[in-house]
């Protein structure tokens, strides 16, 4: 199918003189939005009880039932990530992530029908099909645009780019409880009317992001970058269908699985479980304050982790989320039983932090084994390590607590085992992540173009002479705009941001009290 002439490759390609520092806040403006995905556990409780709003009837569903809306989202941006990771490079990053806004706000406002209509599978067909595309569209296009960006610091980059994931469950979390507060009524616990706003509110803030996103011209590379890593340095890559091929891709695939598996099931239980295992202390206004602030910690993980890679490297990094993860995993039913609950955020944060490096670390990780080649299609078929992740993580934390709740157990007990597992998970990616090397020569080729577009290295295209040379006039000029520029755009995605940040930490106080 054609691609609009508005949404073309061609019309974002950006001039000499762009500013590239006006692209985080485009990046961020998609991750912000689809990153409510994290915060869905504020939406358990309420989804079981549309029909008994204090106490579940026999015709509410379930818990796991509910659960299978996050499971399938996550499921399904993997799977959307690898499926069009080859589109995504070859139309570019406005086509893609104007595409991401209409499928994940429809996704939202298909569930809201699903909801009204009290239809379970059509609240799975709009958020964990129609919404889960849009995540995986959402998700990968601002990250191989700003790795192609910043050549110089690709860790960096990455984290910039995939911070806002981490965030929007900040965001989505604090306002859906407030959205809920304010239409919830004797008979309605307010969801439907809850998604249809966010939905609305999402769709401006993503159309933002792809409307200012831009591609770096042919043959881009930053002025005074020294090349440090043997795919910056030599002027090869590895294509798509060539890196999955190899066993370094694999065990990356474990590296990213492992770690994901451990987080995502106690972020999708995040509130509920809060509420349990300090039962009688946690309200579930500060249940949403702990979701809140697992999603500060994941957001900043992401730009804090990734970018110390640049300086640690991407194997010694991980192997501090599996090392200390795993300890800091096997300490938290002790601070339960003790009912340590500043303790017990803590720790958790620190865990979650890591958590969400991981994944802003794995693009970074990509680029240094197989070069800037295809790197976004390359991250895409990675990404159903995060499929399966989203499939077998909740899918623990569940069946484990259902089984724990049947015996009789209480507070951190249903937990227990759980989060013991979870720190075994950390112990075997420790094991894949020490076996990568680099990719053998024999995977390599010497293509100069990746589908539409030449590749982004230094040494590779024209010479890297900087911007060109500006009238007087526009010389002084220009850095005026920039800096008006940049005030604009990240003043759109800070807004929102700070929003978040300030209801994290006024529901998060109470946790501590």
């Amino acid at each position: 199918m054609p691609v609009p002439a508005f949404l073309q490759r061609s019309r974002t390609v950006a001039a000499a003189t762009y500013d590239r520092w006006l692209l985080p806040p485009a990046a961020l403006a998609v991750h912000l939005c689809i990153g409510q995905v994290y915060g869905l556990s504020v939406f358990k409780l309420p989804l079981t009880r549309l029909h008994g709003l204090d106490h579940s009837a026999p015709t509410d569903w379930s818990q796991p039932e509910v659960q299978w809306m996050y499971s399938l989202a996550l499921c399904m941006l993997g799977a959307a990530a690898a499926l069009f990771g080859r589109w995504v490079e070859r139309v570019g990053p406005r086509c893609t992530m104007f595409t991401a806004a209409l499928c994940f706000c429809g996704g939202l406002a298909v569930t809201a029908l699903g909801v009204h209509l009290h239809c379970l599978w059509l609240v799975y067909l709009g958020y964990g099909g129609l919404g889960g595309i849009g995540l995986g569209l959402g998700y990968i296009s601002p990250v191989s645009t700003l790795i192609k960006w910043f050549p110089d610091r690709p860790g960096m980059a990455t984290g910039m780019a995939i911070m806002g994931f981490g965030g929007g469950a900040m965001i989505g979390s604090n306002a859906s409880v407030w959205l809920m507060d304010q239409f919830r009524t004797a008979t309605d616990q307010g969801v439907v009317a809850t998604l249809l706003v966010l939905a609305a509110a999402y769709l401006a803030l993503m159309l933002f992001g792809a409307f200012t996103v831009r591609v770096p011209p042919d043959g881009f590379a930053k002025r005074g970058f020294v090349a440090t890593t043997p795919a910056q340095r030599a002027a090869v890559a590895v294509g798509v269908d060539r890196a999955w091929r190899t066993p370094q891709f694999w065990l990356l695939w474990a590296v990213l699985c492992c770690n994901v598996t451990a987080g995502i099931g106690i972020l999708e239980q995040a509130s509920p479980m809060a509420q349990e295992v300090f039962a009688g202390r946690v309200t579930a206004g500060a249940a949403a304050g702990f979701v809140g602030i697992l999603s500060l910690a994941n957001l900043l993980g992401r730009f804090l982790w990734s970018s110390a890679s640049d300086r640690l490297g991407r194997k010694v990094t991980y192997s501090i989320y599996f090392l200390l993860g795993a300890v800091l995993y096997a300490t938290l039913p002790g601070l339960g039983r003790g009912q340590h609950q500043g303790a017990f955020v803590l720790v958790a944060v620190v865990v979650i932090s890591m958590y969400g490096g991981g994944f802003a670390t794995i693009p970074a990780y990509l680029r240094d084994l197989f070069g800037p080649f295809q790197v976004g299609a390359i991250h895409g078929r990675l990404l159903t390590a995060w499929s399966v992740a989203a499939l077998v993580g909740p899918s623990i934390v569940n069946w484990m607590r259902e089984n724990r709740v049947r015996d009789g157990l209480r507070g951190v007990e249903v937990y227990d085992t759980t989060l013991y597992v979870m720190a075994a998970l950390l112990l075997v990616g420790l094991v894949c992540n020490l076996l990568v090397r680099p990719v053998h020569p024999q995977h390599h080729h010497r293509e100069a173009t990746a589908v539409g577009e030449q590749i982004s290295m230094p040494g590779v295209g024209r010479p890297d002479h900087g911007p060109a040379p500006l009238s007087q006039p526009a010389a002084q000029s220009a850095p005026r705009r920039r800096l008006g520029a940049r005030l604009a755009t990240w003043t759109i995605v800070l807004l929102p941001l700070a929003y978040g940040v300030y209801q994290t930490i006024r529901k998060a106080l109470a946790l501590f009290a």
